[in-house]
């Protein structure tokens, strides 16, 4: 591991104020630190701001808000998250295993990069870590990465199972940084590769997340469902966080996002479109799948994720709709 400066933020104000060239924040630790030994992440200096004063769940009105530096077990584990937005709770508890969600945060969670083999093999090129370089993947072993958002430049997925529900439920993102406060939205915070797929998020640098907010929850019916390779600690194949309200037997609202799929969590935009004031029915809810996967760009060996993800959507809508 190269050598670095170390320094804990008291403020986010000192925070960013002390975020130079070279510099990251650290807030849990479980992936940043993991790129470091893996030769991938070299930062000169690291500022630790997993002591801020962001720790808190706090009701706001219909609202919730979630300090940045709040741990996945805690999030999952909060009375008011599982009581109004149980597809979140359950969407964090299928994230890693109990020892990783006890120290991650949920702005890291958010932030984690992707799991492509090539991107943490620093032997071998990948345009994440050295734009120009190339992307292996794409001719080499691309099994479980992107099928939907790709580009010529990059198909590699993130991998936050929390992003995917956040996503389904338009929650926001609060940063603070050299340029100010803003809000960014889920989907928004994450971008899909293009032609500049060492950027990961909107994000630019010195930015810091300090809090999530959630709007009031929707109505209807959610679930978080997630098909990987064994029911331990795996990232998914495909994931599903879906909201769906019926009334007189048509689809009222509905919210679909998906994970594993793309480089950013994807909002099924189409899908929805297709289904809101119609029956809500498995014939419909098969033609509204269809139409989201219309986009899809498979290789050869991810074909599979098309029918998987196509599965996996029709049968949450039914159990929803059930």
């Amino acid at each position: 591991m190269k050598p670095f400066e170390y320094a804990r933020a008291g403020s986010t104000a000192e925070a960013v104020r002390d975020f130079g060239p070279g510099t990251m924040y650290l807030g849990g630790g479980t992936n940043l630190v993991d790129l470091m030994r893996l030769g991938v992440a070299e930062p000169e200096r690291l500022v630790d701001v997993s002591r801020l004063p962001l720790d808190t769940i706090e009701p706001a009105g219909d609202r919730v808000r979630i300090g940045a530096t709040v741990r996945n077990t805690d999030l999952a584990a909060d009375p008011l998250v599982r009581s109004r937005y149980p597809m979140l709770a359950r969407a964090v508890l299928a994230g890693a295993s109990g020892q990783v969600r006890n120290v991650a945060t949920v702005a890291g969670n958010l932030l984690q990069r992707t799991r492509c083999t090539y991107f943490q093999d620093v032997t071998r090129p990948c345009n994440k870590r050295r734009p120009g370089s190339g992307c292996p993947a794409i001719a080499g072993d691309h099994a479980n990465l992107a099928v939907l958002g790709t580009s010529d430049a990059c198909v590699a997925t993130h991998p936050s199972d929390m992003a995917v529900a956040l996503a389904a439920l338009d929650a926001q993102v609060h940063v603070t940084g050299p340029g100010g406060d803003r809000i960014l939205p889920m989907p928004g915070l994450h971008r899909l590769p293009g032609d500049e797929p060492e950027r990961d998020t909107v994000l630019n640098p010195g930015d810091l997340i300090t809090a999530i907010e959630l709007p009031p929850a929707p109505p209807g019916a959610s679930l978080y469902r997630k098909v990987r390779e064994r029911a331990s600690f795996a990232f998914a194949l495909v994931s599903i966080a879906a909201v769906l309200d019926v009334q007189d037997g048509d689809v009222a609202g509905c919210r679909i996002a998906l994970g594993g799929v793309a480089h950013a969590p994807w909002r099924a935009e189409r899908a929805e479109r297709a289904l809101i004031g119609g029956p809500a029915t498995g014939e419909a809810f098969l033609q509204a799948a269809e139409a989201e996967l219309e986009q899809a760009r498979p290789l050869p060996r991810n074909a599979f994720k098309v029918p998987l993800a196509r599965n996996l959507i029709v049968a949450t809508l039914e159990e929803l709709a059930a």
